[in-house]
């Protein structure tokens, strides 16, 4: 396990590393999440697909888990990138630009690094869910599954609605709150965790044979720290308002921040 985290920690430094470098050339601090959405689709992959200590042959298990990683990073990662490609820098990094001022860059460096580290610790969860020595697929395995599907899809379709919405210029300055995001003022971000929750349910023998499964929890509390927390929700809120003003502060008042909530 300790092995398995450092390769993934120093993959994950160099790649954010260049993701800086190539940011500070583009001066657009969007095309991080690009770099961090396919670094983490490569460790998460590899994690999977490692081989048991016993250099026993690949199970269904693992096999199901990078195919499910596999499609993650693809689709988020393509996602992401078209929209940093087509768009100016995200209002997240353009307000932390003007909060830090000439400190952007250096502090740019070392929260990279910190994502570095945020995603060593996520591939581990990969790796216990994959590793799971139950033979055979569970109705567990299954479920989970069919969780990160549902999580993808739902994120898909956020992700959809959101760019419609921004690309008619009719609705600038306004606030998307129809579909999903009556719901939540953060479907993406929810149906994010809901595809890391599904790691725990491949990783968990309730059986107490695998106790290394439980590991995995780690995966889904760490996401929901980091978008509902720290550098998702709070930072996306701060410069909508800022942008919104009015509109969205009263979008806040009547919409859930992160699980969905029947609109009323």
């Amino acid at each position: 396990m300790i092995r398995v985290f450092l390769a993934c920690l120093v993959f994950m430094s160099v790649v954010m590393a260049a993701a800086w470098a190539y940011q500070r050339y583009k001066k657009n601090g969007g095309w991080t999440d690009v770099f961090w959405l396919f670094g983490m689709g490569v460790i998460g992959v590899a994690c999977a697909l490692a081989l048991p200590p016993d250099g026993g042959k690949l199970t269904a298990r693992q096999l199901l888990v990078a195919g499910l990683v596999m499609v993650w990073s693809l689709r988020l990662g393509i996602h992401v990138l078209r929209r940093v490609a087509r768009s100016a820098e995200d209002a997240r990094y353009v307000m932390f630009r003007e909060v830090v001022g000439s400190r952007f860059q250096t502090l740019m460096y070392w929260f990279l690094q910190v994502q570095a580290w945020a995603a060593a610790i996520l591939a581990l969860s990969i790796f216990v869910a994959a590793h799971n020595p139950v033979p055979g697929l569970r109705w567990m395995d299954l479920g989970a599954a069919s969780l990160f599907i549902i999580g993808v899809l739902g994120e898909s379709l956020a992700d959809r609605a959101l760019s419609r919405f921004k690309s008619d210029p009719r609705n600038k300055g306004l606030v998307l709150d129809r579909g999903l995001w009556a719901w939540t003022r953060h479907p993406n971000y929810f149906f994010e965790w809901l595809v890391w929750l599904a790691y725990p349910l491949f990783a968990i023998d309730l059986s107490g044979a695998y106790p290394w499964g439980w590991f995995a929890l780690s995966g889904p509390v760490s996401m929901y720290l980091i978008l509902r927390h720290m550098a998702g929700v709070p930072a996306l809120e701060a410069a909508l308002t800022s942008t919104k003003g009015e509109a969205y502060r009263a979008y806040q008042a009547r919409v859930s921040p992160f699980f969905p909530r029947r609109p009323g």
